[in-house]
């Protein structure tokens, strides 16, 4: 059974889901595109058993004092959306890669599209940082969250990672 907690966020409140052994398997904008039901996401809970690390580790990223989280994760998804989000985990803070990028990574030159809806369908946005993802030539598109949103993580972690 999952639970979930709503946190703010220099970016909107962030819903935040758990599963039954208290790993995060959702963090979701207000407003963003592809957001399951709230009826989905449990019961609420406050527990720091639960989400306590979670929370802690946003806090500090959003502070500008950590950039790669380690928090337990439980994903739901295909074997080619997992291997996405795998890679977009690989992303460095601060440092971007295109669609064309990671569909060549993953072995597979002509499946850009695929990978830009795979990272659409990305359940832990922020923490498996599908925002640092852009399209040829380094334009601004898709996000779940909304390009503002996309715009502001870009220019926050840019501007984190110069000092």
């Amino acid at each position: 059974m999952t639970r979930h907690t709503v946190i703010d966020s220099p970016y909107g409140p962030l819903t935040l889901v758990a599963d039954a052994d208290g790993a995060l398997c959702g963090l979701y904008m207000a407003g963003q595109r592809h957001r399951p039901p709230e009826e989905s996401f449990g019961p609420p809970d406050r527990g720091p058993r639960c989400f306590g690390e979670a929370e802690e580790q946003l806090t500090a990223y959003f502070a500008g004092e950590l950039t790669e989280f380690t928090v337990q994760l439980a994903l739901c998804g295909t074997p080619f959306q997992r291997s996405v989000w795998t890679q977009l985990s690989r992303i460095p803070y601060g440092e971007t890669r295109t669609y064309g990028q990671l569909a060549h990574t993953l072995g597979n030159t002509g499946a850009s599209r695929a990978v830009g809806l795979a990272n659409g369908r990305n359940p832990v946005g922020i923490i498996v940082p599908c925002h640092r993802v852009l399209g040829t030539g380094g334009a601004l598109t898709g996000y779940g969250g909304g390009l503002d949103r996309k715009r502001r993580l870009l220019d926050f972690e840019r501007g984190a990672a110069l000092f």
